[in-house]
C-alpha cells in the first residue's frame, strides 16, 4: 500500500514538473518598483496563477518599467507584445473618459467611498477595456492623493507658475486650473525629474513619495485626499480566450484575491507612508482653509467636466455612487 501511495505521489510530482516545464510564460510588465506594494501584490498574484493553473501558465513579473515603460504597458498588452500587465488606467483617460473615473478630484476621498465608486463603475470600465482587446482582472487603489511642494502653499495663488508633474488628464487639468505648468513624467523618472528641477511639485500618494525619496528635493506634503486612483491588471483578450476554462477561472479567482489583498495593504500602509515622510524632515499636514476651498472649487468643475465627457454612462455611474 505504501508503495502504491509513493507511486501516486511520485507520478503527481512528475506530472506537475512536466506541466511546469511546458508552461506558457506570461511576462507581466509593471511600472512601479519591486518594493512597492502594487508590485509585491502582483508577484503574489503571479504565484497564485502559476499554482492555480497547475503550472500551465508561468506569470513572470517585471517591475519598475523594466520591460515596458508605464506609458507603453497598456498598448503592449493590447497588441499582444505582453499577455498581461498592470497600468494606472487613469493615464489613458484621453482614450476613454471612463478610464479616469477614479481620478475625479474630491468625489471619492476615502477607501470606503473609493470602493463604492469602483463598484458603480467597474462593469462599464471592464466593457471599455473589452472593446480594446483587454480583459479586466483586478484593480487595487493607491492611498489618498496629496500635494508635494518645496514651499508653503496656502492658496491656489501660491501654485501659479510651479512646474507640476502630470501623469494623467486629471492632473494636467488641475495644473491648468491652478496656473501651474504640467510636465508629463512617469513614476520611474520622478526622482531624477525632481532632482534636476524638471518638476517642482506633484500630486500622488505617500507611497510614491516614499518610493521616490522626495524629501531629497521637496519639503511639504499637503494631505488633501483628492482621490484614490487605481492600478488595473488586464490580460490580452486573445491570450485569455486561448486558455481552457479551468485556467480562465484560476486567473480570475487569483484576481479577486489580489484585489482584496492589495486594498487591505493600501489601507495598512497609508499612515506609515506619511510618518516616513515626516521622519525624513518633510512638513506633513492638512491644507489650510483657503487652499481647501480653492481645491474644492477645482473638484466641482472637474466633476461636471468628467460627467459631460463620459456622457450618459458617466452620469449613471456618478448617480449610482452618490445613491449608495
Amino acid at each position: 500500500m505504501k508503495q502504491i501511495s509513493a507511486l501516486f505521489a511520485s507520478t503527481a510530482i512528475l506530472a506537475f514538473s512536466a506541466s511546469a516545464a511546458n508552461a506558457e510564460k506570461w511576462d507581466m510588465p509593471m511600472a512601479y518598483p519591486a518594493t512597492n506594494y502594487h508590485s509585491q501584490n502582483g508577484t503574489e498574484f503571479a504565484k497564485c496563477v502559476t499554482e492555480g493553473t497547475g503550472g500551465k501558465i508561468e506569470v513572470v513579473v517585471h517591475p519598475g518599467g523594466s520591460l515596458f515603460s508605464g506609458n507603453d504597458i497598456k498598448r503592449a498588452v493590447q497588441t499582444g507584445q505582453a499577455p498581461i500587465g498592470e497600468r494606472l488606467l487613469s493615464a489613458h483617460a484621453n482614450e476613454n473618459p471612463l478610464f479616469g473615473v477614479d481620478s475625479i478630484p474630491f468625489l471619492a476621498t476615502s477607501f470606503a467611498d473609493s470602493d463604492k465608486l469602483w463598484k458603480a463603475a467597474k462593469e462599464s470600465v471592464a466593457a471599455a477595456l473589452d472593446a480594446q482587446n483587454l480583459v479586466y482582472v483586478y484593480a487595487v487603489p493607491w492611498p489618498p492623493q496629496g500635494f508635494y511642494f518645496k514651499k508653503d502653499v496656502n492658496s491656489a495663488t501660491d501654485m501659479k507658475g510651479v512646474k507640476f508633474r502630470a501623469y494623467n488628464a486629471a492632473t494636467a487639468r488641475i495644473a491648468e486650473l491652478a496656473g501651474m505648468t504640467p510636465v508629463q513624467i512617469e513614476a520611474a523618472e520622478l526622482s531624477q525629474a525632481l532632482a534636476t528641477g524638471v518638476a517642482e511639485s506633484f500630486i500622488s500618494s505617500g507611497s510614491t513619495g516614499v518610493d521616490s525619496k522626495v524629501w531629497e528635493s521637496l519639503t511639504h506634503f499637503y494631505d488633501v485626499q483628492a482621490w484614490l486612483p487605481r492600478n488595473t491588471v488586464f490580460v490580452n483578450k486573445d491570450a485569455f480566450n486561448a486558455l481552457d476554462d479551468a485556467s480562465k477561472k484560476a486567473v480570475m479567482d487569483c484576481g479577486e484575491k489580489a484585489a482584496a489583498a492589495g486594498a487591505a495593504k493600501a489601507q495598512e500602509l497609508t499612515a506609515g507612508y506619511l510618518k516616513t515622510l515626516a521622519d525624513n524632515g518633510m512638513k506633513v499636514g492638512a491644507p489650510g482653509d483657503q487652499l481647501k476651498n480653492d481645491l474644492k472649487g477645482f473638484g466641482a468643475t472637474m466633476t461636471e467636466e468628467w460627467i459631460k465627457g463620459a456622457g450618459d454612462t458617466g452620469k449613471t455611474i456618478v448617480d449610482a455612487y452618490r445613491a449608495m
